[in-house]
């Protein structure tokens, strides 16, 4: 086996078909076999003698396998440690707090989102 060279691969990314959207929240629901990720923004809405209410605008659907979903979650898990580490932990209010912003119920059977968007495990 030491006979055996280590090959290198060239890395090339290919940005031309790329669009960027801003998202301040995600929706997500699976299936056993992927997870469907929704990336968008809430849209606070209030009109006289109305409740307020929520448009989410959902911006990008990005449909993963599992695989791939456990690689997100650790790079994002990464760049946040790094993040924190140079700036602080970031602060995560509980929903309905002041300056917590908006929050709604889940709809589609979406699983209940816990921090991050990601489903939350204790959600009955």
């Amino acid at each position: 086996m030491a006979d055996q060279q280590q090959q290198q691969v060239q890395l090339r990314i290919d940005e031309s078909k790329m669009h960027t959207s801003f998202a301040n929240t995600i929706r997500t629901s699976a299936t056993g076999e992927e997870i469907i990720l929704d990336f968008g923004y809430n849209v606070p809405m209030q009109f006289p003698g109305q409740q307020p209410s929520i448009v989410f605008n959902v911006g990008s659907r990005v449909i993963m396998n599992w695989t791939a979903a456990k690689r997100l979650a650790m790079s994002l898990g990464s760049a946040i440690r790094q993040f924190e580490a140079q700036n602080g932990e970031i602060q995560l209010s509980a929903p309905g707090a002041p300056g917590a912003g908006p929050t709604a119920a889940p709809t589609n059977n979406a699983p209940a989102a816990g921090p991050g968007g990601m489903p939350d495990p204790n959600a009955g």
